[in-house]
């Protein structure tokens, strides 16, 4: 069998992509292998919630309609809300369906091998999206396997809630966006948590009477080409801000959960047994969280003031609390922890994609999404062109800009005149 384009993956971006397709009437199937958006529901806690305002949700042909455009949907009202984007114009989607392997055809285009029900399949076609995403294997670093069997040890990916763990306290490794969302999720809930810093920045909620995204949104930060950052394409490493959007957003303020009496340790180095190491970056990791929120802030301050906008006045962050020593070892057994929960990120999966067109280190290399090798595109990457490459807010200028290089190669060049 051959079709013109297929397109690996069945969540937000390939969905936007096969939007455009269907409009231009371009034969395409979709190729997912598990079922539509299944992300959202299968890789993402009970209590979780978008941190993007309700309103960033718009996807081609489709946006956010409800009642609260400055809220934050959870995760069965995302799932809901995509579900209601398919139905909106029925995708050629082919469910729990496997692409095992991509290879390049003889004379152009490329082959696919296929894992479905009805068992193994190749399909050849022109063109060829992968919009899998960025985050598929989770990472777990290698001393995990030298702590103690008796640990409880899971990653960011598979939990859910509290009630999933064993009696005790729980150590969250990272304080990325899962790290400390779930650090919050499980302090709310009534246990005794520990959590091991990262690098990631913070930014607040609401600033000067307006979520603070919005703010940025209006000053194009999520329009602005990854070219045009400092350091250019390195922003793509970024790792994003912590903020939650629970109960109606707020901050995460990990200073504030430590006063409470969540303990704080800098980056973990090590594990033996019930013993682990950390460096001693706690007091640096949350100062350098708290630089980037105050310059955020004063950025809003700068445009506000340069637009003359009228807003209510805004404030710096005063730290309210900051550790007075910096723990270096800790015992499992001795602080009664029985669980890990690891919240340190992913790294891509592309094994199964047979063509030139990843650096040394694995990843993808394109420009917007179009790599060296004709007809085949990547869509949905974070910072794939800007900032909101990773946010449904961006997707529809991706996917249209895919689209737009797949109908151009196919259409044949004008005849001289």
């Amino acid at each position: 069998m051959s079709i013109p384009v297929a397109i690996v993956g069945a969540g937000q971006a390939g969905m936007s992509v096969s939007w455009f397709l269907t409009q231009e009437g371009v034969e395409h199937v979709l190729l997912e292998a598990s079922t539509i958006a299944h992300e959202w529901t299968d890789r993402r806690w009970d209590n979780f919630t978008l941190v993007t305002p309700n309103w960033h949700c718009r996807l081609p042909g489709y946006a956010y309609e409800g009642d609260d455009p400055d809220g934050f949907m959870n995760r069965e009202q995302v799932a809901h809300w995509l579900a209601g984007y398919a139905a909106s114009f029925d995708p050629p989607v082919r469910e729990h369906t496997a692409v095992t392997s991509l290879t390049e055809r003889e004379g152009g285009g490329f082959v696919l091998t296929l894992d479905g029900p009805d068992g193994g399949e190749v399909l050849e076609a022109e063109n060829v999206v992968l919009a899998t995403g960025g985050y598929h294997l989770p990472i777990v670093p290698p001393f995990a396997a030298a702590i103690d069997p008796s640990i409880v040890q899971l990653h960011s990916a598979d939990y859910r809630n509290a009630d999933q763990l064993p009696d005790g306290e729980v150590l969250v490794v990272g304080s990325g966006q899962s790290g400390a969302q779930i650090a919050e999720d499980l302090h709310l809930a009534g246990r005794s948590v520990h959590l091991a810093l990262g690098d990631a920045p913070r930014v607040a909620r609401v600033y000067r009477g307006r979520d603070c995204m919005t703010w940025l949104a209006d000053m194009g930060l999520y329009d602005t080409p990854v070219q045009q950052y400092p350091g250019g394409r390195a922003a793509r490493e970024k790792t994003n801000h912590y903020v939650t959007g629970r109960d109606g957003g707020r901050d995460i303020d990990l200073r504030q959960f430590a006063h409470e009496g969540m303990r704080l340790y800098g980056l973990m180095s090590g594990a033996e047994g019930t013993r682990l190491s950390f460096e001693p970056t706690v007091a640096r990791s949350l100062d350098a969280a708290d630089a980037v929120y105050n310059s955020i802030c004063r950025d809003i301050d700068a445009y506000i003031e340069r637009e003359g906008i009228d807003a209510p006045p805004g404030r710096q962050y005063v730290p309210v609390w900051a550790p007075d020593h910096e723990p270096r070892l800790l015992d499992l057994a001795d602080a009664g922890i029985t669980s890990i929960v690891w919240g340190i990120g992913y790294r891509p999966d592309y094994r199964w994609v047979k063509v030139g067109v990843f650096d040394g280190s694995a990843a993808p290399t394109h420009t917007r999404g179009v790599t060296s090798v004709p007809g085949l595109y990547f869509l949905g990457l974070p910072w794939m062109h800007t900032w909101g490459s990773g946010r449904f807010a961006g997707i529809a200028r991706d996917a249209e800009h895919v689209f737009r290089c797949i109908v151009g190669a196919r259409r044949p060049a004008p005849a001289d005149r």
